[in-house]
Order: C-alpha cells, then structure tokens, then sequence
C-alpha cells in the first residue's frame, strides 16, 4: 500500500506534533536568550519617539507586521500599515517598521527606500545580517541565535517560498518552514508588554480602543 494510501487512512505522522511544538518553543527560547540587549532597547526608544509608526513586510512576515501594528494602536500609538488605502502620506518624524527575514525582498526594500529618502526612521526586525535593508536602517533587532544559512539568497519573495529558501532562525527547520515569523511575533508582543509598562497604559484605556463594530 502507498504511503498516500497510509496517510488517508490516517496513519500517523513521522514526527510527534506535541514534539514539534516543544523543539520550536526551544528554538524560540534560544533567540529570546541571544538577543541583543542594546538592539532592543534602541528599537524601544525608536519607538516611543517615533511621531508615527508605519508597518510593512510581504507573507507571513506582513500578517506580524499588522498584528504590531494593531497592538501599538491599542495602546495609543499612531500605527499604520502600508498598503492600506486609509494609510496617510509618510513623512519627516515618521518611523516605518518592517519585518523581513530575509532582508532582499524588493518590494519591502523599495518601501524602505523611500521612507528614508522621505526622511523616516528605518527600523528592521530580521534575521539576516548584511542584507539590502539592514544597510539602510537606521535601527535593527536580530532574530537569530544561529549562523544564517549559506547560499545565495533570491531578492523575489515568492521564489524563496517556491524553492524553499527560507531566512531560518534554525537551519535544521528550513524542511518544515521558517521560524522568523514566529520569533518576530513574540518579540513584538515583548515590545508591546514593555511599551505598556513604560507608558502605564491602563487595561480600561487598552480595552476602550478595542474594536466594537463587527
């Protein structure tokens, strides 16, 4: 019987998911521990004197960028996400946020671009060093505890996801996806925890922000 067969009648899989998810916790707890205190204490302050925080990346990575975003506007930030047809003209004073693994995406790139040649702070969360946009940004967290993987990298997003290129936070996942994503989001959830502790945001002005038409 086929393999395909085994795994329609239900067959289990190679790998125990309850281990799967134990082996990503600990590659989340080794980023969270090689992170750079100095990084991320900058990437606070860009924060809290940025005028307003725009928000971009592509995939995954864009799907983090608006729940930062999301979260900063719950807690009194001015966030927006690019693209969006309600997003205003970027300025001198703003701050663009963007999250790319890779750092080479072009379209994410060329957002970067012009939010510095507008005369915007550039802060990348990644996991790449040395890449186009960690070049142009004013301020970047690294999410890796881990040498990046060897190879030339593709700049088109789509390809990389095609081919199977990720920017991994451990090069032994690549076969079963990127741990970017999941690494960038918790650490914008750190980024909100401390950012309320700094603001003494109240849970009654939190809560008054949240959305009530739905």
């Amino acid at each position: 019987m086929s393999d395909e067969n085994e795994l329609q009648r239900g067959a289990p899989p190679c790998y125990a998911l309850s281990d799967l998810m134990v082996l990503m916790a600990e590659k989340m707890e080794e980023t969270a521990r090689a992170l750079d205190a100095e990084q991320a204490v900058r990437f606070l302050d860009e924060m809290l004197a940025a005028r307003r925080v725009y928000v971009a990346g592509a995939g995954r990575s864009g799907l983090v960028s608006r729940t930062f975003a999301m979260r900063l506007m719950h807690i009194g930030f001015e966030s927006y996400v690019i693209g969006e047809t309600i997003t205003p003209a970027f300025s001198a004073g703003d701050t663009l946020v963007a999250f790319s693994g890779s750092g080479e995406t072009n379209s994410i790139f060329d957002i970067c671009e012009t939010a510095k040649e507008l005369g915007g702070r550039l802060c990348l969360i990644t996991s790449s060093p040395d890449s186009r946009i960690y070049r142009i940004a004013d301020c970047i967290v690294m999410l890796t505890g881990q040498e990046s993987q060897g190879g030339e990298m593709t700049s088109q997003y789509e390809v990389r996801q095609i081919t199977g290129q990720y920017r991994s936070v451990s090069a032994s996942f690549a076969p079963f996806g990127t741990l970017f994503e999941t690494a960038a989001l918790i650490f914008a959830d750190a980024v909100i925890s401390a950012l309320i502790e700094t603001r003494h945001c109240s849970l009654d002005e939190v809560r008054g922000r949240l959305s009530n038409v739905q």
